[in-house]
């Protein structure tokens, strides 16, 4: 399982965070730049770590037995 959180602007991704990896990577210069600065906020990427158990794990069970 994995979580993953997107920035798009006009349609174009220029940063995501991913959970296997534990941070920000960017894809245009304005997302790098802001990737460094996400990724130097190591509450913030606590936070986002946290969503993979608290969305992701829950609600695992719950998609799986639909199948």
């Amino acid at each position: 399982i994995e979580f993953i959180y997107s920035y798009y602007y006009n349609k174009v991704e220029y940063a995501r965070f991913t959970s296997s990896l534990g941070k920000f990577v960017g894809f245009t210069q304005y997302g790098l730049k802001q990737a460094d600065y996400w990724n130097s906020d190591t509450s913030y990427l606590a936070q986002l770590n946290a969503e993979k158990e608290r969305y992701c794990l829950h609600n695992i069970g719950i998609w799986f037995s639909n199948i």
